[in-house]
């Protein structure tokens, strides 16, 4: 296979009538980097895929595969593969043959393609299933051998729409696991479209948050998780999903709190500076396993349970607000029983609740 090939989106913009898809979009994705484009319905990642496939044309912009500019190359010219949530075999085939289908359109001698084929079923550990049909292998497997007529191409970079929308919860895990392999045996840029945050949180190397046509945040996991850009980001990412709370930001010194009603809670010192407003109304967000039962905290009553197997979560009622936490399995609680609860202040965030953006949090 050839060299990976980085993608540069410059003010990418996609408009139908009236209606803006994508708005101005600007990513810079590395060679052989494995980048997810996340978002709910509408967010317009589906758009951005097919742009960078061919198949859709921007309305302006540009885009890059490496030092190459792609815009008006049809999808054959730009050398890419691309896997759907449709594995689209077939069904008359053999799994080697279609497999080998894309070469043999383009006119590849029998014998170097059943040499591509062979070498392909082996990473894909396909080898004893060549003669099959698909009607005779399973999600999975169909799966394998749609990314195997993918891979048989030798592209420069793969783009993928949600390949495993169509498999069980548990199928879904393990091809997970695959693609991870995959991707680190051939090195490729892939760029995978997806709704599901932990698909793009197990797989990613970074990933582009995107919401109603215009990208939210691009980062690594764990920059994504753990310093949310803004509000949407913070409710999106994480199951359960972070705690968000109507609260106010007041400065007292070089001393910053959270007042939520009665309730008052302390800022890390040096995390957020006084901007003159005195107070500023905000967003005050903390994620499940940064709300602990301690003796000192606040009075709270437990609301439900629900229990997992290694841990309960536990939905909280602070005053009349709601709390979700991630409670340890041996530590047992009963709805409507009484319980103290604290936050870690280092693990805190804080947005601005006119504009949503980050003001402060995940222990900067």
């Amino acid at each position: 296979m050839g060299e990976a090939a980085g993608i540069t989106l410059e003010r990418l913009h996609k408009q139908f009538g009236e209606f803006i898809a994508v708005n101005d979009l600007d990513l810079d994705i590395r060679p052989g980097e494995f980048v997810s484009l996340l978002g709910p319905s509408g967010c317009g990642k589906t758009t951005t895929l097919r742009m960078l496939a061919g198949l859709e044309f921007p309305t302006r912009g540009t885009i890059r595969f490496g030092e190459r500019v792609v815009n008006d190359l049809a999808p054959a010219k730009r050398n890419i593969a691309m896997v759907f949530q449709s594995y689209a075999l077939y069904p008359h085939m053999t799994v080697a043959e279609n497999i080998a289908y894309p070469l043999k359109k383009r006119g590849v001698p029998k014998a170097a393609r059943l040499t591509r084929v062979v070498a392909v079923a082996r990473l894909l550990q396909l080898e004893t299933l060549l003669t099959r049909k698909p009607r005779q292998l399973s999600g999975g497997q169909q799966q394998r051998v749609a990314l195997g007529r993918a891979l048989v191409r030798e592209p420069d970079i793969f783009l993928l729409d949600e390949p495993l929308s169509n498999l069980d919860a548990k199928l879904r895990a393990h091809m997970r696991t695959e693609l991870i392999e995959l991707h680190r045996k051939i090195g490729k840029t892939m760029v995978y479209v997806t709704h599901d945050q932990l698909e793009a949180m197990t797989m990613s190397s970074r990933i582009a948050v995107m919401r109603g046509g215009f990208l939210q945040q691009f980062g690594t996991p764990a920059e994504i998780y753990d310093r949310p850009a803004n509000v949407f980001v913070a409710d999106f990412i994480g199951t359960p999903s972070m705690t968000l709370l109507d609260a106010e930001l007041h400065f007292v010194g070089a001393a910053a709190e959270a007042r939520i009603g009665p309730l008052v809670v302390p800022l890390p010192a040096g995390q957020v500076a006084a901007d003159g407003r005195g107070k500023i109304e905000i967003k005050l967000g903390v994620r499940p396993e940064d709300i602990t039962l301690d003796e000192q905290g606040f009075p709270a009553e437990v609301k439900v349970v629900e229990p997992t197997g290694h841990e309960n979560i536990v939905l909280f009622g602070l005053g009349d607000m709601a709390v979700t936490a991630r409670i340890p399995a041996h530590v047992r609680l009963c709805t409507r029983e009484h319980a103290r609860i604290s936050f870690r202040p280092s693990r805190l965030h804080a947005f601005d609740r006119a504009t949503g953006t980050r003001l402060v949090g995940g222990g900067e």
